[in-house]
């Protein structure tokens, strides 16, 4: 899942928040850096993308793409996922999505000494472009693609996978909403097993 689902994911604990975000800026045992509950949030990070690379849900959606993409499929989905999550947003949380960005981004913010440098670098443009609100509407979610793109110098091709999605987009969605139903249940249950460990 890419950043709205993580973000989401994590509930009301700020601390796991913080580690399902940076997550994948924290390569190996380097989580053990950090204090308890952001390395239950890191850990709760590789458990949930684990669990989405293996569903079937998201490996027919994966289907559904052009193979041009190969192995950047997975990266396409889950950005493809996050918008339905934001798009559907009133389905999944009573807070306005434009309310959870701005306190979300206030939050991260407030704590971005406890950030590895590399989210540092990228959390001010996430702000300025609003990138949790931008991600509902597809034109949004175009921009997002193009800019994974070029950070691959245009190997992935990821910029033309926007046609994959308006080419399927009711499928994409349907397997989405299929999916995030066992996601969901999948977080809250590892989440209550991680805290208690």
């Amino acid at each position: 899942m890419n950043f709205l689902a993580h973000l989401y994911l994590s509930k009301n604990n700020k601390n796991i928040l913080i580690g399902n975000f940076i997550a994948d800026a924290v390569k190996g045992n380097k989580y053990l850096n950090y204090t308890k509950e952001v390395q239950l949030g890191i850990l709760l990070h590789r458990e949930i993308d684990t669990f989405t690379d293996n569903h079937p849900f998201v490996k027919i959606s994966k289907r559904r793409l052009n193979p041009q993409y190969r192995h950047y499929k997975g990266i396409i989905i889950d950005i493809f996922y996050d918008h339905f999550l934001a798009k559907n947003w009133q389905l999944y949380s009573q807070i306005p999505l434009e309310i959870y960005a701005e306190e979300t981004y206030l939050f991260l913010q407030k704590n971005s000494e406890k950030l590895p440098a590399k989210v540092q670098q990228f959390l001010p443009f996430m702000i300025e472009y609003n990138w949790l609100v931008s991600y509902a509407l597809v034109e949004g979610i175009e921009e997002v693609l193009k800019g994974m793109n070029r950070r691959t110098k245009g190997i992935s091709k990821m910029d033309l996978a926007i046609n994959d999605l308006k080419l399927n987009y009711q499928e994409f969605e349907q397997d989405f909403q299929s999916f995030f139903i066992d996601l969901e249940k999948f977080t809250q249950e590892k989440t209550t097993f991680l805290l208690q460990q």
